[in-house]
């Protein structure tokens, strides 16, 4: 097996965000659940972004905050996702290269604008999103560069992209070539939203192309429709190499085989707005893992904390400060 090129090659939606602060009676007035991700047509897009107040663009997408992450943190970085040549593709593109990113998707000359997600953080720091894919919804398999794949430690594929058949024949080709050429792949469940449509083929995913799954609470307690968090401790511990279980205030667990390690949430955290938490948690974890510490998951874990507790502190999905920084002023 040849040395691997970078740390992790991310596929996902490239989406540029637009973030504002609006009260529950918002939420209310147009038919939102808290908390959740629900996707819109082009039209519903244009009337909520009519309606909300002042915003924050900035380019985001679950898988590529996490690349973004990664980057931060200094490790090597690759995202494959399917962007428009118009001027949110363009500032899509110049974002993530800019920040070292190996990005080889050709723009789409045709078809859907550049995709685009509507975050709502209310004054609880919950975030609810509705996104419109745009081009997203155009990767096929032809889009993924097997060689980007198989130079990858780890390929990390995003559950938001699981939906339309050509994505997810995307995901299967990209998960056989990373373990065909000997690497593993990763997958983040994303969201409870994407659980309920998917929940049986998640579960075929997750049994026979996963190495490390990242979920939240909410999401693995879905998956295995079980009402205990034990409980659903057990039913993954056979289904992947490794989980790394997201908790919110009670910090993570990590499970792997007969491991298990509870590492607890960093602590003097303001929480101002939880969009990327769990991209920036895989994106800590994921960094360990392939720079020398996938025999020591509890110190992926208390990466992945660390990563997360800078994300929610302040507005956005993505890092203010440098994460390697960040890092090396809480580990010495």
């Amino acid at each position: 097996m040849t040395m691997p090129t970078y740390d992790v090659c991310g596929i996902g939606n490239a989406i540029v965000d637009v973030l504002s602060h609006e009260d529950d009676a918002f939420l209310a007035r147009h038919g939102m659940t808290k908390g959740t991700m629900a996707l819109i047509g082009s039209d519903d897009a244009d009337r909520l972004y009519g309606d909300m107040g002042p915003g924050v663009e900035c380019s985001g997408g679950s898988a590529a905050n996490t690349i973004a992450g990664i980057a931060s943190l200094g490790g090597k970085a690759a995202f494959i996702g399917k962007v428009r040549d118009d001027q949110l593709g363009a500032v899509f593109r110049h974002d993530i290269t800019a920040l070292g990113v190996h990005f080889p998707t050709p723009a789409a000359q045709r078809g859907p604008s550049t995709a685009r997600c509507l975050i709502h953080v209310t004054s609880d720091a919950e975030r609810t999103m509705n996104t419109y894919l745009g081009a997203c919804v155009d990767l096929c398999p032809a889009d993924v560069d097997a060689d980007v794949v198989r130079a990858s430690q780890v390929t990390y594929l995003e559950g938001y992209l699981w939906d339309r058949e050509e994505a997810k024949a995307a995901f299967i080709r990209a998960a056989q070539q990373a373990h065909d050429a000997g690497r593993e792949v990763s997958l983040s469940l994303s969201d409870p939203f994407c659980v309920d449509r998917h929940r049986n083929s998640f579960l075929e995913l997750v049994e026979n192309h996963v190495d490390i799954l990242f979920a939240n609470e909410h999401e693995i307690l879905s998956l295995y429709q079980v009402d205990n968090f034990d409980e659903a401790l057990q039913h993954v511990r056979g289904h992947c190499k490794v989980a790394a279980l997201t908790r919110s205030a009670k910090g993570s667990v990590v499970i792997s085989g007969n491991e298990i390690h509870i590492v607890d949430a960093e602590p003097g955290v303001t929480v101002v707005d939880t969009t990327g938490a769990g991209d920036a948690y895989a994106a800590g974890f994921l960094f360990g893992y392939t720079n020398g510490h996938r025999d020591d998951l509890a110190h992926c874990a208390r990466l992945g904390g660390i990563c997360s507790a800078e994300v929610i502190g302040h507005f956005g999905g993505r890092p203010e400060v440098s994460l390697k920084d960040a890092v090396a002023n809480k580990l010495g």
